[in-house]
């Protein structure tokens, strides 16, 4: 007996498991939040700032042996209120001192990572993207970037509740999560090219 296609009423009824999102052929494109699939949106826009900073600080923690670099397709399962709750930052940084080769061995990170990074697209709710900086902070993270790239900007959320606004000439600041490390945002954002013939706008 060939069995039943799924309606749309259906699939709202369907609870998953971190585990059935690893068995997913495209889980790089959901989260998990209270055993629904939540989509990752992504651009080319936020896709490209995204691949630009994830080289910088890659680079910059590698040569210095400071810890791991990730790009969105690592997902943490660290949430003290849902431990079946999956999130995969655009970019991440763990520390050496809290890696632990046992990590190698498991689907998901099971630890917050120190520094977590979102990459706005124009698709992202403003309601989302703050929720998703409760759940990091709430879970230990001790530094969030969130980048605009649409606005040209970034905000900065740290673990002792302070937030900042950083304009496109500003510069991102690892503090004592990831000493030393700096880059200019205006780095991350793409040229903005207009019709044919018309000089690129700045």
């Amino acid at each position: 007996m060939v069995a039943e296609r799924p309606t749309a009423e259906m699939a709202l009824d369907l609870r998953f498991t971190p585990e059935d999102l690893q068995r997913l052929p495209e889980d790089q494109r959901f989260e998990l939040v209270n055993g629904r699939l939540v989509e990752r949106n992504m651009s080319v826009l936020s896709s490209t700032v995204g691949s630009r900073l994830h080289g910088r600080l890659w680079s910059f923690v590698e040569t210095r042996g400071l810890g791991e670099v990730y790009a969105a397709d690592l997902g943490y399962q660290c949430f003290p209120d849902d431990s079946q709750r999956v999130r995969k930052p655009d970019v991440s940084f763990v520390s050496a001192s809290r890696w632990s080769d046992s990590f190698l061995e498991q689907g998901y990170c099971p630890i917050p990572p120190d520094l977590a990074v979102e990459v706005v697209s124009k698709h992202d709710l403003h309601s989302d993207v703050q929720v998703k900086v409760s759940e990091y902070l709430g879970a230990g993270v001790r530094l969030v970037w969130v980048i605009d790239p649409e606005a040209r900007c970034a905000h900065v959320y740290t673990a002792t509740g302070t937030c900042r606004r950083l304009e496109a000439g500003d510069s991102l600041d690892g503090g004592d999560v990831v000493p030393g490390f700096q880059c200019l945002l205006a780095e991350l954002f793409p040229g903005i090219r207009s019709a044919p013939g018309a000089p690129e706008q700045t």
